[in-house]
């Protein structure tokens, strides 16, 4: 048997050299999309199993389609559950994120869920990423990524304790949700919401090495660089936002042509 180790996948690489990691996720998940994303360049690709079809029996294909790319394949589990995160790793997720947390011990109880001993108590099972390595089990304490959700007024006090759990890689602020939980519903850019980020990212991000990243969800290029100097260094990106802003983008090019009084689109058999 080959004692070879593959290398640590991209998010984790990241965030242990100090560097930003870049995932997205969209309104497909599919491992064809998902080899696509990898194409691009980014670290991770997000599994929707909270709002999202995630699917056991494609899960293998979806992660194996990251592995393509050196890419993280992370799956969101719709709440607390060890039997659904250690399912989702022996299929072949990288890492595991976990929406609602509002206390350390919650996050305690995710990295238990998440670790082999003596980390943690993950049931003992090998799975689709420990084929042809020997020292799988003892590697993947190392190599799994653990990212916790803020969504709320309570987890936002509690960040700092959250963020020192031992173990923990990011702690994400969702700003969608704690708009909703602020009382702005579908308002996440209200200056109230805004600031309750920009104040929990910036005291994750001042706790620290050895303690958890801060995390955001940021799509739009013109505020990554207001995001990236409160220390973030997790960002998540809906690729459909992207998606959008080029089609406009494009759109907009196509719609303005026939201003120049040329017929829209040419006609190749035309004389010029």
């Amino acid at each position: 048997m080959t004692t070879n180790r593959r290398p640590l996948n991209a998010v984790k690489r990241r965030l242990q050299a100090g560097e930003v990691a870049v995932v997205t996720a969209g309104h497909s998940g599919s491992a064809d999309t998902i080899d696509l994303m990898g194409s691009l360049g980014l670290d991770g690709f997000w599994i929707e199993g909270e709002h999202g079809p995630l699917s056991w029996d494609r899960l293998g294909d979806q992660s194996r389609a990251a592995d393509l790319w050196g890419m993280s394949a992370l799956v969101r589990v719709s709440r607390l559950d060890a039997s659904l995160i250690v399912r989702a790793l022996s299929l072949g997720a990288h890492g595991i994120v976990v929406p609602g947390v509002r206390t350390a011990d919650e996050a305690r109880a995710i990295v238990r869920a998440v670790k082999f001993a003596p980390v943690g108590e993950r049931g003992v099972t090998l799975g689709r990423r420990s084929y042809g390595r020997s020292g799988f089990l003892h590697d993947e304490n190392a190599e799994t990524v653990v990212v916790v959700q803020l969504e709320d007024p309570e987890a936002l006090a509690n960040a700092e304790a959250i963020a020192a759990v031992e173990h923990l890689d990011v702690a994400m602020v969702a700003q969608n949700d704690l708009a909703q939980s602020m009382g702005h519903l579908g308002n996440p850019a209200h200056p109230e919401v805004q600031r309750a980020m920009a104040s929990t990212l910036s005291r994750i991000a001042a706790l620290g090495p050895g303690h958890a990243v801060a995390g955001a969800n940021i799509a739009k290029t013109a505020e990554v660089a207001a995001t990236l100097a409160l220390g973030v260094r997790f960002l998540y990106a809906s690729y459909d936002a992207w998606l959008g802003a080029a089609a406009r983008d494009y759109l907009g090019a196509v719609r303005i042509a026939p201003a120049t009084g040329k017929p829209w689109p040419p006609n190749p058999s035309a004389p010029a």
